[in-house]
């Protein structure tokens, strides 16, 4: 039949393209496995405590997050253990209910900083930011301060409270520091969701930082991220004063490489535990396909289509190679649907089996294991973060994952050859966020108590490790005599009102 003459005729350059994709991924995942125990060179908890602050800007660009803005700075705002900090939040005038209630959080929070547009929206991410930049000058000129290091978030983002201490000290080396971004939790049944979760978990865990340590450029998450300003401003120099590609669709990817280009240092901190929670930011990934979808098409017209178009491939600056895995899934994406639809009618047409050439079967043979490594290593990096339970589903949720990223692909190719037509850049194409009920906002018991300088970090691990199953925390370190029944009480008290 003709349908298994075309199967037959598409297996060979999708077995070659199989391989050559899958041997690259292998080469990462044997540099991860054979580099994982190394130490990384944490700071002690002392070191942290004494560390000079520098003042800090966090940058939250916005458009239609009334729904979830409110949320994100009254919890961050108290929950964040760093002494000299403010949020400067954009919003354009024509979102009049994101700036109503950027304006009530203001009047509550001295840390926080309505920034309004000079103009309708939405624009890009970037010119939102650049927008919040002349805004804190213009601060700064007012209040004779100066903000050393510059950290974006959006709106959705739950930050760790470690987060802007761990950057002040990575500062004192670096020009680019990297906090670790991770989805929060959901159920087995959020494909969607869950894709995130595994996504991430792997590329926080072994992606950036094989990257990392063999010298690649690290590209910016868009969150968690510190800059130091004097470094940023540099790149504005370039820009005619803009800190941020107003025309680039991931302006956090861009500045990444910029920065590298400068002879910045850069560095992304591996994910890191206190007790059983990672010091991380979290959020809530896109939820439903769609949505996942148009999230997706954005990072491929600008990370893959942009880049592209803005760097070439980087010839003579040593960074072709992490470009090739950056735009790969131009043709991966693209072709992960076909490579599922033909494994499973090869299994199930005997005529197809019978007439595959020989020479094919151990191709076939190689790349499967591939595929089962690089299953087995997200497994691996999910289950880090969410368990085992949870990591199983990581074989029914890749499938899935092709099917979003083949869809989002196409899309991110049809729109960014519609707008190079029409000589207009690529439109920002936001995504809808949820946050974090509130009672998933309370913090553990143990970080109040940190918090509260009762007992350090190290004792707590200790307690944790020690502590029986069936025994409260809280009892335990009194049991220990770490605590006195009055500290407890005390403690539970502001553990119920947030921290």
């Amino acid at each position: 039949m003709w349908i298994e003459r075309w199967v037959i005729w598409c297996l060979v350059p999708v077995a070659v393209w199989i391989l050559l994709s899958g041997l690259d991924d292998f080469f990462i995942s044997l540099v991860w496995s054979l580099t994982a125990r190394k130490s990384f060179p944490w700071p002690a908890d002392s070191e942290l405590e004494q560390a000079p602050e520098r003042r800090t800007a966090i940058f939250v660009p916005l458009w239609h997050e009334h729904g979830v803005i409110r949320q994100m700075l009254d919890h961050n705002a108290v929950a964040i253990q760093y002494t000299d900090f403010d949020f400067f939040v954009g919003v354009y005038p024509n979102d009049e209910e994101t700036r109503q209630v950027v304006a009530d959080c203001e009047r509550r929070h001295s840390r926080v900083h309505l920034v309004v547009v000079p103009h309708d929206g939405p624009t890009s991410k970037a010119d939102c930011l650049n927008a919040i930049h002349r805004h804190m000058v213009a601060y700064e000129a007012r209040h004779g301060v100066r903000f050393e290091t510059i950290v974006t978030h959006d709106a959705e983002d739950l930050i760790h409270p470690e987060s802007l201490r761990l950057i002040n000290w990575y500062m004192g080396e670096y020009q680019m520091v990297q906090v670790p971004v991770l989805a929060l939790p959901t159920g087995l049944g959020e494909f969607t969701h869950g894709l995130y979760c595994d996504e991430f978990a792997e590329y926080q865990a072994k992606d950036i930082p094989v990257r990392q340590k063999l010298g690649g450029f690290l590209p910016s998450n868009g969150v968690g991220t510190g800059f130091d300003r004097d470094a940023l401003e540099r790149v504005a120099e370039q820009r005619g004063g803009r800190m941020f590609d107003p025309a680039c669709l991931t302006e956090d990817y861009e500045t990444g490489y910029r920065l590298y280009r400068l002879g910045c240092r850069q560095i992304f901190l591996p994910v890191r535990f206190r007790g059983t929670v990672p010091i991380a930011t979290r959020e809530y990934f896109p939820r439903r396909f769609w949505a996942a979808v148009r999230q997706r098409s954005r990072w491929v017209t600008g990370i893959t289509l942009q880049g592209w178009q803005n760097h070439g491939w980087g010839w003579g600056s040593g960074q072709t190679y992490w470009f090739w895995r950056d735009r790969k899934g131009l043709a991966g994406n693209l072709l992960s649907p076909l490579v599922n639809f033909l494994f499973v009618y090869g299994l199930l047409d005997a005529p197809v089996r019978q007439h595959v050439p020989g020479w094919l079967v151990p191709l076939y043979g190689v790349t499967a294991m591939i595929a089962l490594v690089q299953m087995g290593a997200r497994m691996v990096a999910s289950s880090r973060i969410y368990g085992w339970r949870f990591a199983s589903g990581v074989v029914l949720r890749m499938p899935w994952g092709n099917v979003v990223n083949c869809l989002a692909t196409a899309i991110a190719l049809g729109q960014f050859a519609a707008a190079a037509m029409r000589r207009e850049a690529p439109s920002w194409r936001k995504t809808e966020h949820d946050y974090p009920a509130p009672a998933a906002l309370r913090p553990r018991l143990g970080e109040v108590l940190v918090r509260m300088r009762v007992i350090p970090m190290s004792e707590l691990e200790s307690a944790l490790r020690s502590k029986p199953a069936h025994v409260r925390l809280g009892e335990h370190l009194r049991d220990l005599e770490k605590i006195s029944e009055e500290t407890l009480h005390l403690a539970l008290s502001r553990q119920e009102s947030g921290g």
